[in-house]
């Protein structure tokens, strides 16, 4: 008898140690794979970044940042250009984060569960998912032509605006999703409202969550032609706008522009990446003041 229970003990030392063998070598296997992925896409963003450095720096001097462009665009700068993606992605934020927090609230902490909820978030989900040139068809009918808004950056940012709520939406829910309903049973417990625990309690907690929202929301708001070329930008404009109901140039347009329907298209080739230099640098930089902020947040919390 003792010896077939060290036998059966032996057997089952065995296929434990097997099946923790094979459960470390899977988990190497997928953080490998996972490693993998991460590198090909830190390479495929390097070689990008090296190719538009290695053509377009030559463009870059004073002159080309703060010029607007001259000579049928051969020459001259792109400080129009810069002026309207700026005016175009802050104006894209400040319509669409308000909104899609607002609207993350009501999906998240106000909605009852059901069928209507469900429609809801498969809209949002559709939403993102539609083709940019499909949002640029809507605005130019809509802000363009129904509410007489003309080509502006009126037009654009609202467009851009519509654009980024599906982002900011499902990024917001995610980050109110993500704090612990210990928060607001410990609110509601103290004797606050529901709408003191969410602003005092929720958003708070889920403010740097919802600023990731808002990167992403920027960051696709700076680089999309197909929207602005119905709504805002134009082929060429050398003063600065002064209002709201100005048409200007944005930095995807231009690149466009010069790419495709510019009167020398070879003679503006080192112009064409130097453009595109400017606004991979523009997003990272509004990128990074959101994210410095954020990170900012997360320290006050802590």
């Amino acid at each position: 008898m003792g010896n077939e229970r060290v036998k059966e003990r032996l057997v089952n030392t065995d296929q434990s140690n097997g099946l923790q063998g094979r459960r470390k070598f899977v988990q190497a296997s997928m953080f490998g794979l996972f490693r993998i992925a991460a590198t090909i896409n830190g390479v495929a963003l390097l070689i990008i970044v090296y190719f538009l450095v290695a053509r377009g720096w030559r463009a870059i001097n004073w002159t080309f940042l703060t010029q607007p462009p001259m000579e049928s665009m051969t020459k001259g700068g792109i400080l129009p250009c810069i002026v309207g993606t700026v005016c175009l992605s802050l104006g894209a934020i400040l319509v669409a984060l308000p909104i899609g927090v607002a609207s993350a609230i009501y999906l998240n902490e106000y909605a009852k569960p059901g069928r209507l909820l469900r429609i809801i978030r498969l809209g949002i989900n559709n939403l993102a998912g539609v083709p940019s040139i499909i949002f640029g068809l809507f605005g130019l009918a809509f802000f363009v032509v129904w509410l007489q808004f003309g080509v502006s950056i009126l037009s654009g940012a609202l467009t851009l605006g519509v654009m980024t709520l599906p982002v900011i939406i499902g990024a917001s829910e995610e980050a109110l999703r993500a704090v612990p309903d210990t928060y607001r049973e410990a609110s509601l417990g103290l004797g606050a409202t529901k709408w003191q625990t969410i602003n005092r309690v929720v958003l708070p907690a889920a403010l740097p969550g919802i600023l990731t929202g808002a990167i992403l929301g920027i960051s696709r708001a700076a680089g999309e032609t197909a929207p602005i070329m119905f709504t805002a930008a134009v082929f060429y404009t050398p003063s600065l706008p002064s209002s709201v109901f100005d048409e200007i140039m944005a930095l995807p347009y231009h690149i466009y522009v010069l790419a495709t329907a510019g009167t020398e298209i070879e003679a503006t080739r080192h112009l064409q990446y130097g453009t595109a230099l400017v606004l991979i640098v523009l997003v990272l930089g509004l990128n990074l003041i959101a994210i410095i902020y954020r990170a900012r947040l997360r320290r006050r919390m802590q």
